[in-house]
């Protein structure tokens, strides 16, 4: 077999299709074989046999000839699975990277068009609000808060107090009453 031709596409599907035909010819063989050896092991007696030794024996025996008939369906599945992945994974692989190229080109203008609309966009709104003269109505003056008297004794004075106090705690004793009763 030329090793150059399995890395063709008929080269490779003509290997697989052979392989494949072969274990399937062989799976239908090891069935085949199975069935006659346990039909015949059933009905063989061998000194000393109790009631069901000839059936467990030929179970056995059919078994292995089971397992390989099992290994070679497995084997033709797996033939074609390795053209399959072939396919797969190489003769279409560069078509599909140049389709994903595409696309990503495709979505990356897409976005850059969205953001030079939305730039433009921006710049009109800001040139309009820019040009537009604003409207106040004449002769009204905006107020302004009124000031707040500061008493210079304290130096908790320069800001302004909390709701409900008159001057800031300096103790803990100034939270509890004092002197009467005690």
């Amino acid at each position: 077999m030329d090793i150059n031709a399995l890395f063709t596409d008929k080269g490779l599907r003509a290997f697989t299709a052979t392989v494949r035909d072969q274990h399937v010819r062989d799976a239908q063989q090891y069935g085949q074989i199975a069935d006659i050896v346990r039909s015949r092991l059933q009905q063989t007696p061998i000194e000393g046999d109790r009631w069901m030794s000839k059936r467990l024996r030929a179970w056995k025996v059919a078994r292995q000839l089971k397992a390989m008939q099992k290994a070679s369906t497995e084997a033709a599945a797996k033939a074609e699975a390795l053209y399959a992945t072939y396919v797969n994974e190489v003769l279409e692989l560069p078509q599909r990277r140049a389709t994903a190229e595409a696309k990503r080109l495709e979505r990356k203008q897409g976005r850059q068009a969205a953001v030079g609309a939305a730039v433009a966009g921006s710049l009109n709104r800001t040139v309009t609000a820019l040009n537009t003269p604003q409207e106040q109505p004449g002769g009204t003056v905006p107020q302004a808060r009124p000031a707040e008297f500061v008493t210079p004794e304290s130096p908790f004075g320069q800001w302004p107090m909390a709701a409900g106090g008159e001057r800031p705690t300096s103790t803990i004793n100034d939270y509890f009453a004092k002197g009467e009763g005690q």
